[in-house]
């Protein structure tokens, strides 16, 4: 691993992508952006980071932003209590930090939200501290050079990379970490044919010299998704469209559209609301979350009377105001076509 080091940081200067997040090295930026790249691409989250900055530019705005228009700004990125997490930090950094991001990786890791790796990239990157930042792509180039079979997915095997870097972690251990990272993402593949023949680090990979690499790390089998079904009720009266906040489980406390657990037919729904107007067949969705997998459907309701159960708002409002989770986003896109 010591022989990788010189190269990989040369290739990372001369290569590192123009990242909105890179053009400095502000701990408030690397954090919410590390925290948007978790589960989600980067190409995705540019333009995410770029309206967030242009709202809650500070520390201090991100604490006092209400939680409806923080989870709006994060409508789409999905994992929802990362958004609200933000905000217990940035609290607790104006409350016991006056406001200034603490440098040291046992503070940083004190922080809601915050685990091992986030705390290494922040304290790495904007305080050049030496610590690691341990993600898949760390563990798959590590895999590979040292051409060891591991499984990626266990945690111990996870600290003991972490360890075996940390011995040969440089000065810059920002530029160190985020290296291999990218050389992970862009160049030793996952999921695809890993590009070898530009590798600045080929001739230092084991798995390589073997002809390894498309079969290291270990290919770990996941573990089948729990599937439920439910029936998506979009209400509409008077141009005004139901919506329902969510009490419990996932989605706590976000905006949906009305929905039963189950497959209810039309029969099902004129006997559980008998004020409805006309019931109509709308569009179907399947949304996978980590570890389950939704099927939903939904039916176009018109109906006379506004149920005192759900806030009853114009399309105009909920795109402008009201965050709904991605799981959801087809049906307002069905909405919307329909009401134009």
């Amino acid at each position: 691993m010591k022989k990788i080091v010189e190269p990989l940081l040369n290739w990372y200067l001369e290569n590192k992508r123009e990242l909105p997040w890179r053009k400095d090295k502000n701990p408030y930026h690397v954090w919410i952006s590390e925290i948007m790249l978790q589960q989600t691409r980067i190409e995705a989250v540019k333009g995410y980071y770029e309206i967030f900055m242009k709202r809650l530019p500070t520390i201090e705005s991100l604490s006092k932003v209400e939680e409806d228009e923080l989870l709006k700004l994060w409508e789409g990125l999905g994992y929802y209590n990362r958004a609200r997490n933000l905000k217990k930090a940035a609290i607790k950094i104006m409350d016991e930090y006056n406001g200034i991001f603490p440098s040291e990786y046992e503070e940083i890791l004190k922080l809601p939200g915050i685990g091992e790796y986030t705390a290494g990239a922040i304290s790495s990157i904007s305080f050049n501290k030496k610590e690691v930042a341990i993600d898949g792509n760390v563990m798959r180039v590590y895999a590979r050079v040292m051409n060891e079979d591991i499984d990626v997915s266990d945690l111990k095997v996870k600290k003991e990379i972490g360890e075996k870097i940390k011995k040969v972690l440089p000065e810059q251990s920002g530029d160190f970490n985020e290296g291999i990272m990218e050389l992970g993402e862009v160049i030793c593949l996952p999921n695809a044919i890993p590009k070898c023949e530009i590798c600045p680090l080929s001739k230092y990979c084991a798995a390589h010299q073997k002809h390894t690499e498309s079969s290291i790390p270990r290919k770990v089998i996941k573990k089948d998704k729990k599937e439920e079904y439910y029936t998506v009720l979009l209400f509409i009266c008077n141009d005004k469209i139901a919506l329902h906040k969510r009490s419990n489980g996932l989605l706590k406390n976000m905006w949906e559209f009305p929905n039963i657990e189950g497959k209810l037919t039309k029969k099902d729904i004129l006997e559980r609301f008998s004020t409805v107007k006309k019931i109509e067949e709308g569009i179907e969705n399947t949304h996978i979350f980590t570890h389950k997998k939704w099927y939903m459907k939904s039916y176009f309701v018109k109906t006379d009377i506004l149920f005192s159960d759900y806030a009853w708002v114009s399309l105009e409002e909920i795109k402008k105001e009201y965050a709904i989770p991605t799981a959801f986003m087809p049906f307002l896109e069905y909405l919307e076509g329909r009401l134009k």
